[in-house]
Protein backbone atom coordinates (compact mmCIF):
# COMPACT_ATOMS: atom_id res chain seq x y z
CA UNK A 1 0.00 0.00 0.00
CA UNK A 2 1.00 3.65 -0.28
CA UNK A 3 0.37 6.57 2.03
CA UNK A 4 -0.24 9.76 0.06
CA UNK A 5 0.68 12.88 1.99
CA UNK A 6 -1.14 16.15 1.45
CA UNK A 7 0.60 18.95 -0.42
CA UNK A 8 2.65 20.98 2.02
CA UNK A 9 3.35 18.15 4.47
CA UNK A 10 6.47 18.90 6.49
CA UNK A 11 9.47 16.58 6.93
CA UNK A 12 8.39 16.01 10.52
CA UNK A 13 4.88 14.95 9.47
CA UNK A 14 6.29 12.58 6.84
CA UNK A 15 8.71 11.15 9.42
CA UNK A 16 5.80 10.57 11.81
CA UNK A 17 4.09 8.41 9.16
CA UNK A 18 7.36 6.57 8.51
CA UNK A 19 7.58 5.72 12.22
CA UNK A 20 3.99 4.45 12.19
CA UNK A 21 4.74 2.28 9.20
CA UNK A 22 7.80 0.82 10.94
CA UNK A 23 5.75 0.08 14.07
CA UNK A 24 3.64 -2.25 11.93
CA UNK A 25 6.76 -4.08 10.79
CA UNK A 26 6.72 -2.60 7.30
CA UNK A 27 9.58 -1.12 5.34
CA UNK A 28 9.08 2.44 4.05
CA UNK A 29 10.16 3.82 0.69
CA UNK A 30 9.82 7.58 0.23
CA UNK A 31 8.89 8.95 -3.19
CA UNK A 32 9.11 12.70 -3.57
CA UNK A 33 6.87 14.01 -6.36
CA UNK A 34 6.52 17.53 -7.69
CA UNK A 35 3.55 18.33 -5.42
CA UNK A 36 3.53 15.78 -2.65
CA UNK A 37 5.35 12.92 -0.95
CA UNK A 38 4.26 9.30 -1.07
CA UNK A 39 5.28 6.71 1.53
CA UNK A 40 5.27 3.24 -0.02
CA UNK A 41 4.88 0.45 2.53
CA UNK A 42 6.54 -2.88 1.81
CA UNK A 43 5.88 -6.08 3.75
CA UNK A 44 3.06 -8.16 5.20
CA UNK A 45 0.00 -5.87 5.48
CA UNK A 46 -1.97 -8.21 7.75
CA UNK A 47 -2.62 -6.57 11.09
CA UNK A 48 -2.03 -3.06 9.78
CA UNK A 49 -4.58 -0.54 11.04
CA UNK A 50 -5.16 1.48 7.87
CA UNK A 51 -7.38 3.92 9.74
CA UNK A 52 -4.67 4.77 12.26
CA UNK A 53 -2.29 5.74 9.48
CA UNK A 54 -5.00 7.65 7.60
CA UNK A 55 -5.72 9.72 10.70
CA UNK A 56 -2.10 10.87 11.03
CA UNK A 57 -1.53 14.60 10.41
CA UNK A 58 -1.37 15.66 6.73
CA UNK A 59 -2.18 12.18 5.37
CA UNK A 60 -4.49 12.49 2.38
CA UNK A 61 -5.25 8.80 1.82
CA UNK A 62 -3.97 5.23 2.08
CA UNK A 63 -4.21 3.30 -1.17
CA UNK A 64 -3.65 -0.44 -1.77
CA UNK A 65 -1.32 -1.32 -4.66
CA UNK A 66 -2.69 -4.05 -6.89
CA UNK A 67 0.34 -4.55 -9.12
CA UNK A 68 2.83 -7.19 -7.88
CA UNK A 69 5.65 -4.75 -8.62
CA UNK A 70 5.08 -2.08 -5.99
CA UNK A 71 7.86 0.47 -6.37
CA UNK A 72 7.95 0.40 -10.16
CA UNK A 73 4.21 0.83 -10.55
CA UNK A 74 2.51 3.96 -11.83
CA UNK A 75 0.11 3.53 -8.92
CA UNK A 76 2.96 4.59 -6.65
CA UNK A 77 4.42 7.40 -8.75
CA UNK A 78 2.40 9.13 -11.43
CA UNK A 79 5.11 11.28 -12.96
CA UNK A 80 7.93 9.82 -15.05
CA UNK A 81 11.19 9.17 -13.26
CA UNK A 82 14.11 11.09 -14.73
CA UNK A 83 17.56 9.62 -14.20
CA UNK A 84 20.65 11.76 -14.71
CA UNK A 85 23.66 10.05 -16.27
CA UNK A 86 27.23 11.08 -17.00
CA UNK A 87 29.24 14.27 -16.45
CA UNK A 88 26.67 16.43 -18.23
CA UNK A 89 23.75 15.01 -16.23
CA UNK A 90 21.61 14.07 -19.26
CA UNK A 91 18.19 12.97 -17.95
CA UNK A 92 16.82 9.72 -19.32
CA UNK A 93 13.05 9.85 -18.93
CA UNK A 94 12.75 13.56 -19.61
CA UNK A 95 11.53 15.33 -22.74
CA UNK A 96 14.83 14.76 -24.54
CA UNK A 97 15.56 11.35 -26.05
CA UNK A 98 19.14 10.13 -25.71
CA UNK A 99 21.22 7.88 -27.93
CA UNK A 100 23.95 5.71 -26.39
CA UNK A 101 26.24 4.01 -28.90
CA UNK A 102 29.49 2.11 -29.08
CA UNK A 103 30.99 -1.33 -29.70
CA UNK A 104 29.68 -4.53 -28.17
CA UNK A 105 32.99 -4.93 -26.34
CA UNK A 106 36.02 -2.80 -25.58
CA UNK A 107 38.69 -4.26 -27.88
CA UNK A 108 41.58 -1.83 -27.54
CA UNK A 109 42.25 1.74 -26.47
CA UNK A 110 42.73 3.28 -29.91
CA UNK A 111 39.51 2.01 -31.47
CA UNK A 112 37.41 2.80 -28.40
CA UNK A 113 38.64 6.40 -28.19
CA UNK A 114 38.07 6.93 -31.91
CA UNK A 115 34.58 5.45 -31.62
CA UNK A 116 33.81 7.71 -28.67
CA UNK A 117 34.81 10.76 -30.69
CA UNK A 118 32.57 9.66 -33.57
CA UNK A 119 29.68 8.91 -31.21
CA UNK A 120 30.01 12.33 -29.60
CA UNK A 121 30.15 14.04 -32.98
CA UNK A 122 26.99 12.23 -34.08
CA UNK A 123 25.09 13.78 -31.16
CA UNK A 124 24.96 10.87 -28.71
CA UNK A 125 24.92 11.27 -24.92
CA UNK A 126 26.68 8.04 -23.94
CA UNK A 127 29.28 5.49 -24.97
CA UNK A 128 28.54 1.80 -24.49
CA UNK A 129 31.02 -1.05 -24.49
CA UNK A 130 31.53 -4.25 -22.54
CA UNK A 131 34.63 -4.62 -20.39
CA UNK A 132 33.24 -7.95 -19.17
CA UNK A 133 31.36 -10.03 -21.73
CA UNK A 134 29.13 -13.00 -20.87
CA UNK A 135 29.35 -15.18 -23.99
CA UNK A 136 27.41 -18.28 -24.94
CA UNK A 137 30.66 -20.03 -25.89
CA UNK A 138 33.51 -20.22 -23.34
CA UNK A 139 35.93 -19.85 -26.26
CA UNK A 140 34.60 -16.46 -27.41
CA UNK A 141 36.21 -13.13 -26.50
CA UNK A 142 35.32 -12.39 -22.86
CA UNK A 143 36.37 -8.74 -22.71
CA UNK A 144 39.37 -6.84 -21.33
CA UNK A 145 38.18 -6.66 -17.74
CA UNK A 146 39.33 -3.76 -15.57
CA UNK A 147 41.66 -2.50 -18.30
CA UNK A 148 38.58 -2.07 -20.47
CA UNK A 149 36.89 -0.08 -17.71
CA UNK A 150 39.86 2.29 -17.54
CA UNK A 151 39.69 2.84 -21.31
CA UNK A 152 35.97 3.65 -21.06
CA UNK A 153 36.65 6.14 -18.28
CA UNK A 154 39.36 7.74 -20.42
CA UNK A 155 36.85 8.07 -23.27
CA UNK A 156 34.42 9.80 -20.91
CA UNK A 157 37.10 12.23 -19.77
CA UNK A 158 37.93 13.06 -23.39
CA UNK A 159 34.35 13.46 -24.67
CA UNK A 160 32.00 14.05 -21.73
CA UNK A 161 29.94 11.01 -22.73
CA UNK A 162 28.29 8.86 -20.06
CA UNK A 163 29.77 5.35 -19.79
CA UNK A 164 27.37 2.39 -19.90
CA UNK A 165 28.91 -1.04 -19.31
CA UNK A 166 27.81 -4.42 -18.05
CA UNK A 167 28.23 -6.08 -14.67
CA UNK A 168 28.12 -9.87 -14.89
CA UNK A 169 28.90 -10.80 -11.29
CA UNK A 170 28.57 -9.45 -7.75
CA UNK A 171 32.35 -9.46 -7.38
CA UNK A 172 32.69 -6.92 -10.24
CA UNK A 173 30.31 -4.29 -8.88
CA UNK A 174 32.88 -2.20 -7.03
CA UNK A 175 35.21 -1.97 -10.04
CA UNK A 176 32.44 -1.15 -12.51
CA UNK A 177 30.87 1.39 -10.16
CA UNK A 178 34.25 3.12 -9.84
CA UNK A 179 34.66 3.66 -13.60
CA UNK A 180 31.16 3.63 -15.15
CA UNK A 181 28.16 5.97 -14.99
CA UNK A 182 25.49 3.35 -15.66
CA UNK A 183 25.77 -0.28 -14.56
CA UNK A 184 24.09 -2.57 -17.08
CA UNK A 185 22.55 -5.94 -16.29
CA UNK A 186 22.46 -8.15 -19.37
CA UNK A 187 19.54 -10.29 -20.46
CA UNK A 188 21.14 -13.47 -19.12
CA UNK A 189 21.34 -11.93 -15.64
CA UNK A 190 17.86 -10.41 -15.40
CA UNK A 191 16.93 -13.11 -12.87
CA UNK A 192 20.31 -13.26 -11.13
CA UNK A 193 18.68 -12.19 -7.88
CA UNK A 194 21.81 -11.88 -5.69
CA UNK A 195 23.25 -9.54 -8.34
CA UNK A 196 20.02 -7.50 -8.45
CA UNK A 197 19.97 -7.21 -4.67
CA UNK A 198 23.62 -6.14 -4.59
CA UNK A 199 23.01 -3.49 -7.23
CA UNK A 200 20.17 -2.22 -5.06
CA UNK A 201 22.84 -1.16 -2.59
CA UNK A 202 24.75 0.89 -5.16
CA UNK A 203 24.10 4.56 -5.83
CA UNK A 204 24.60 4.70 -9.58
CA UNK A 205 21.91 4.19 -12.24
CA UNK A 206 21.26 0.60 -13.30
CA UNK A 207 20.13 -0.36 -16.80
CA UNK A 208 18.20 -3.62 -16.62
CA UNK A 209 17.79 -5.62 -19.82
CA UNK A 210 14.78 -7.84 -20.35
CA UNK A 211 15.51 -11.56 -20.22
CA UNK A 212 15.45 -13.68 -23.37
CA UNK A 213 12.11 -15.28 -22.45
CA UNK A 214 10.86 -12.97 -19.71
CA UNK A 215 7.29 -11.72 -19.49
CA UNK A 216 6.82 -8.02 -18.75
CA UNK A 217 5.67 -8.66 -15.19
CA UNK A 218 8.81 -10.73 -14.57
CA UNK A 219 10.87 -7.90 -16.07
CA UNK A 220 9.28 -5.36 -13.72
CA UNK A 221 9.65 -7.65 -10.71
CA UNK A 222 13.36 -7.91 -11.48
CA UNK A 223 13.49 -4.11 -11.40
CA UNK A 224 11.65 -4.27 -8.09
CA UNK A 225 14.54 -6.21 -6.56
CA UNK A 226 16.89 -3.31 -7.28
CA UNK A 227 14.48 -0.59 -6.11
CA UNK A 228 13.56 -2.53 -2.98
CA UNK A 229 17.27 -2.80 -2.24
CA UNK A 230 17.47 0.99 -2.05
CA UNK A 231 18.41 2.10 -5.57
CA UNK A 232 15.48 3.75 -7.36
CA UNK A 233 17.58 4.72 -10.41
CA UNK A 234 16.48 1.86 -12.65
CA UNK A 235 16.32 2.14 -16.44
CA UNK A 236 14.43 -0.60 -18.29
CA UNK A 237 15.87 -1.87 -21.58
CA UNK A 238 13.81 -3.87 -24.07
CA UNK A 239 16.31 -5.83 -26.20
CA UNK A 240 14.10 -8.37 -27.91
CA UNK A 241 12.91 -11.81 -26.85
CA UNK A 242 13.58 -15.28 -28.22
CA UNK A 243 10.80 -16.61 -30.45
CA UNK A 244 10.41 -19.21 -33.18
CA UNK A 245 11.40 -16.64 -35.83
CA UNK A 246 14.85 -17.13 -37.35
CA UNK A 247 15.38 -14.21 -39.73
CA UNK A 248 16.25 -12.03 -36.72
CA UNK A 249 18.48 -12.83 -33.76
CA UNK A 250 15.68 -11.82 -31.38
CA UNK A 251 12.18 -10.46 -31.90
CA UNK A 252 12.13 -6.80 -30.86
CA UNK A 253 8.92 -6.21 -28.93
CA UNK A 254 8.20 -2.54 -29.61
CA UNK A 255 4.71 -2.85 -28.14
CA UNK A 256 6.51 -3.29 -24.82
CA UNK A 257 7.45 0.41 -24.94
CA UNK A 258 3.83 1.53 -24.87
CA UNK A 259 2.84 -1.12 -22.34
CA UNK A 260 5.71 -0.28 -19.98
CA UNK A 261 4.90 3.43 -20.25
CA UNK A 262 1.35 2.50 -19.23
CA UNK A 263 2.45 0.43 -16.22
CA UNK A 264 5.60 2.00 -14.81
CA UNK A 265 7.20 5.37 -14.14
CA UNK A 266 10.66 4.00 -14.99
CA UNK A 267 12.34 5.20 -18.21
CA UNK A 268 12.36 2.77 -21.14
CA UNK A 269 15.29 2.19 -23.49
CA UNK A 270 15.31 0.17 -26.72
CA UNK A 271 18.28 -1.89 -27.94
CA UNK A 272 17.61 -2.37 -31.67
CA UNK A 273 20.96 -4.08 -32.21
CA UNK A 274 20.29 -7.15 -30.06
CA UNK A 275 16.62 -6.81 -30.94
CA UNK A 276 17.34 -7.69 -34.57
CA UNK A 277 20.88 -8.99 -34.90
CA UNK A 278 21.26 -7.29 -38.28
CA UNK A 279 22.84 -3.88 -38.85
CA UNK A 280 20.57 -3.06 -41.79
CA UNK A 281 17.49 -3.34 -39.54
CA UNK A 282 18.83 -1.10 -36.76
CA UNK A 283 17.93 2.30 -38.32
CA UNK A 284 14.31 1.35 -39.04
CA UNK A 285 13.78 -0.16 -35.58
CA UNK A 286 15.42 2.86 -33.94
CA UNK A 287 13.03 5.18 -35.74
CA UNK A 288 10.05 3.05 -34.77
CA UNK A 289 11.21 2.95 -31.14
CA UNK A 290 11.36 6.74 -30.90
CA UNK A 291 7.90 7.01 -32.45
CA UNK A 292 6.58 4.43 -29.97
CA UNK A 293 7.75 6.47 -26.98
CA UNK A 294 11.20 5.16 -26.03
CA UNK A 295 13.25 7.45 -23.80
CA UNK A 296 16.62 6.39 -25.21
CA UNK A 297 18.32 4.01 -27.63
CA UNK A 298 21.25 1.68 -26.97
CA UNK A 299 22.97 1.04 -30.30
CA UNK A 300 26.03 -0.98 -31.25
CA UNK A 301 28.43 1.03 -33.41
CA UNK A 302 31.85 -0.11 -34.62
CA UNK A 303 34.53 1.48 -36.79
CA UNK A 304 35.01 -1.78 -38.70
CA UNK A 305 32.09 -4.16 -38.07
CA UNK A 306 33.55 -6.88 -40.31
CA UNK A 307 36.47 -7.25 -37.92
CA UNK A 308 34.67 -6.69 -34.62
CA UNK A 309 35.59 -9.05 -31.79
CA UNK A 310 31.89 -9.59 -31.08
CA UNK A 311 28.50 -8.74 -32.61
CA UNK A 312 29.86 -7.23 -35.81
CA UNK A 313 26.78 -8.33 -37.77
CA UNK A 314 24.51 -6.05 -35.75
CA UNK A 315 26.88 -3.06 -35.46
CA UNK A 316 26.36 0.03 -37.59
CA UNK A 317 29.20 2.33 -38.67
CA UNK A 318 29.70 5.89 -37.36
CA UNK A 319 28.51 7.32 -40.70
CA UNK A 320 25.25 5.38 -40.48
CA UNK A 321 24.87 6.47 -36.85
CA UNK A 322 25.32 10.16 -37.70
CA UNK A 323 22.70 9.98 -40.46
CA UNK A 324 20.34 8.05 -38.20
CA UNK A 325 20.54 10.60 -35.37
CA UNK A 326 19.49 13.36 -37.76
CA UNK A 327 16.40 11.37 -38.80
CA UNK A 328 15.61 10.56 -35.18
CA UNK A 329 15.68 14.27 -34.36
CA UNK A 330 12.90 14.90 -36.89
CA UNK A 331 10.81 12.03 -35.54
CA UNK A 332 11.27 13.28 -31.98
CA UNK A 333 10.04 16.73 -32.94
CA UNK A 334 6.98 15.19 -34.58
CA UNK A 335 5.92 13.68 -31.25
CA UNK A 336 6.71 16.83 -29.25
CA UNK A 337 10.04 15.64 -27.91
CA UNK A 338 13.67 16.56 -28.56
CA UNK A 339 16.83 14.62 -29.32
Amino acid sequence: MIVVMKAGATKEQVQHVVELVREYGLKEHLIHGTDRTVVACIGDKRGVDKGAIENAPMVEKVVPILAPYKMASLEVKKDKTEIAIGPDGFCIGGKKIGVIAGPCSVENRDSLLKTAEAVKKAGCVGIRGGAYKPRTSPYSFQGMGEEGLKILAEARDATGLAVVTEVIGVEQIDAVEEYADVLQIGARNMQHYPLLEALGRTRKPVMLKRGLSARLDEFLLAAEYIINGGNSQVILCERGIRTFEEYVRNTLCLSAVAELNDKTHLPVVIDPSHGTGHAHLVPAMSQAAVAAGADALLIECHLDPEHAASDGAQSITPDVLAALVKRLQRIAQAIDRDL
